[in-house]
């Protein structure tokens, strides 16, 4: 197992928490965007999230929090979603990652890998540990603007925590790329063809960085509206 240095990272302002490695570097924020901008800015995340240079890129909308690592083409976001009521708790995992792949154009090869909970350790809703439903799928995704001829394979692990009291759906997602398209502007910052294992790279593998960013996910303020960077809370549209 990699010996990498996690450590605790605060999250929108510091009302919520989270740890995982500290190669992973955050993305500037936006200023309040109207909810036509926001509403347009999710595949940009993602574009932004694999560029080499963290320093050039367009910074991300206030109710997402964005996390890389460029020399690994790795990215780690939260978000904070409206509640999506009509959506059962015991699938709504697997909805935000149908829902993720449609938004990406990539609804008709997403190959679904797991989908399950995991406890929260740092959570408790009353006297119960909050759960976190979560769901992992292989799917072909293209960044930015490029076209279906420069898609790169990757995996999608992602979590939804449910905050009824809030009205807030927090999301969290691990990009891991398994395949990188020579078209892709990925390939630029890692080479073409199968990503290098990250245990040969000497890194924690991206199913444990999920995990780890999952099961210390923590809430600092009695609800997330009260955060200092809030948001309309919306579900992205592709650009």
């Amino acid at each position: 197992m990699s010996g990498e240095r996690c450590a605790g990272r605060p999250l929108f302002g510091g009302a919520i928490s989270s740890t995982f490695p500290v190669r992973f570097q955050v993305l500037p924020r936006l200023p309040h965007l109207p909810p036509c901008e926001a509403a347009a800015s999710r595949s940009f995340t993602l574009y932004c999230a694999y560029r080499p240079d963290v320093s050039n890129i367009r910074q991300v909308p206030d109710h997402q929090e964005v996390f890389v690592d460029p020399a690994r083409d790795e990215s780690l976001i939260f978000e904070l979603l409206d509640l999506k009521g009509e959506v059962e708790d015991g699938g709504s995992a697997l909805w935000f990652l149908r829902d993720i792949a449609n938004e990406h154009d990539a609804g008709d090869n997403l190959v679904v890998e797991h989908s399950g909970t995991i406890e929260l350790g740092g959570l408790r809703f009353g006297d119960a540990p909050a759960v976190a439903g979560t769901a992992v799928g292989q799917l072909a995704i293209s960044k930015g603007r490029q076209g279906r001829e420069a898609q790169n394979i990757v995996r999608l692990y992602l979590a939804n925590i449910r905050l009824k009291n809030a009205a807030t759906d927090v999301v969290i997602t691990a990009y891991e790329p398994l395949l990188i398209n020579p078209l892709s502007e990925s390939a630029s910052a890692v080479a073409a063809g199968p990503a290098v294992p990250a245990e040969q790279a000497g890194c924690l593998a991206m199913s444990e960085i999920f995990k780890l960013a999952v099961m210390n996910f923590n809430c600092h303020q009695q609800t997330p509206v009260e955060l200092e960077y809030h948001a309309p809370r919306i579900r992205m549209t592709n650009m």
